[in-house]
């Protein structure tokens, strides 16, 4: 009999977007083929702490969260040998305090402390292979900021757009708005540089409104960015999965919501429509995909074909891995597209995506699962020392390091 896979789900943590991130973690859990995967849950807390039990499986267990931790075993990561296992965060006097060993991680975070390199560097020290993109693109990713800057250099079209820090906003705020005003105009978009599921975000249309924007956003980050509003919006969004030397796009979505601006309530409280045949998963909780959507997009073949190659273009401009989503703003007269983020841990997982292009969401994760071990087993064909006898020739001497 073949082993199955030893895979630990992690996911929750300390971020806005942590409920969101226990909700998509639940319909992978629920979607990992028994068969192939022995999935060990491990529930990230928002003060941090890891947490696992069976009970962790199933949306239910989080109706109280207070309760599922308590009935839960508190862990640690360790590596003992060529073994990454989970460990009781208070060692038994007597008997094994190991309670599981991994064989991948799968991360189902969104948001600081988990899709942003956090958890990835974490993972690739204990030398555990983990699913996704690698420390530097989840960085890269999360930070709209710098992922804009590898996408203009790679003739990405992006909107103009400036960042902001809070303490220069709160040194001057009105040189900061006519700043804004100066270089962007109105009607200007602000958001939190560094965070997903549309939360601080703001349209504004005058001084007013943009200085209650900014604050706003600025509860949630200390730098904003502040872009042109695109006329005639229409957000389109489409789903890229692979690696570094290959990827492939899926069919592109058409959010519908009802204000300028796709809202936190628009994506995961709308209870709309959700993409034609795609299943539901963890006992009804639909994620991202009770956003009310049209599956496939209702734009031309030419136009699908132009993002779905800028896409992959983005994907591969942070050197992403894994499935992402990339979404884009659209003029709606004009056709004109513009990158807007990548998400690389998207909500759901963009399952309902890849369900619509032909692939089911097991196989997506399998897929995923795959390209970890994949970049695992590259990894370790590396050099990562080089040999000499620096220490035992060197000396202090009154010397300050390298300027000797």
């Amino acid at each position: 009999m073949i082993s199955r896979i030893r895979t630990g789900v992690f996911f929750g943590g300390p971020s806005v977007e942590h409920e969101v991130s226990v909700i998509s973690a639940m319909q992978a859990i629920a979607a990992l083929d028994e068969t192939r995967y022995e999935v060990i849950p491990v529930y990230v807390s928002k003060d941090g702490s890891f947490y696992t039990g069976d009970h962790l499986k199933t949306l239910d267990a989080f109706r109280d969260i207070p309760a599922a931790v308590a009935a839960a075993q508190r862990v640690v990561l360790q590596k003992e040998g060529k073994d990454v296992q989970l460990v009781l965060a208070k060692q038994k006097k007597f008997g094994s305090s190991v309670v599981a060993v991994l064989d991948v991680a799968l991360p189902v975070f969104h948001g600081t402390g988990g899709e942003d390199g956090v958890m990835q560097a974490h993972f690739q020290r204990l030398g555990l292979p983990y699913a996704g993109p690698d420390v530097t693109s989840s960085a890269i990713g999360m930070d709209k900021w710098a992922s804009k800057a590898l996408f203009r250099m790679s003739g990405i079209p992006c909107v103009p757009a400036l960042r902001l820090r809070k303490s220069e906003y709160y040194a001057d705020p009105e040189a900061a708005c006519a700043r804004i005003e100066g270089e962007i105009g109105y009607p200007a978009v602000v958001k939190p540089y560094n965070l997903g599921s549309s939360v601080g975000i703001h349209k504004c249309r005058d001084r007013f409104s943009l200085q209650e924007g900014l604050e706003d956003a600025f509860l949630y980050s200390g730098a904003v960015l502040a872009e042109r509003a695109v006329p005639h919006l229409r957000e389109i969004n489409c789903a890229v999965l692979g690696d570094g030397e290959s990827a492939r796009a899926s069919v592109c979505e058409e959010p519908l919501n009802a204000t300028d601006i796709l809202t936190y309530a628009d994506k995961y409280q709308s209870g709309g429509k959700s993409a034609k045949g795609a299943k539901t998963a963890s006992g009804g909780s639909k994620g991202m995909q009770s956003l009310a959507r049209q599956v496939p997009a209702p734009i031309s073949p030419e136009q699908t074909a132009r993002v779905q190659e800028l896409a992959v273009a983005a994907f591969h401009a942070i050197d992403a891995c894994g499935c992402a989503r990339v979404d884009f703003l659209m003029d709606g007269e004009s056709g004109e597209l513009f990158v807007n983020e990548i998400n690389t841990i998207p909500g759901s997982l963009a399952f309902y995506l890849w369900e619509a292009t032909g692939l089911s969401f097991s196989k997506l994760l399998d897929e995923m699962i795959a390209l970890a071990l994949k970049r695992s087993r590259e990894q370790s064909m590396l050099h990562t020392t080089f040999e000499t006898n620096l220490l035992q020739t060197a000396s202090l001497g009154g010397a300050k390091g390298s300027k000797a």
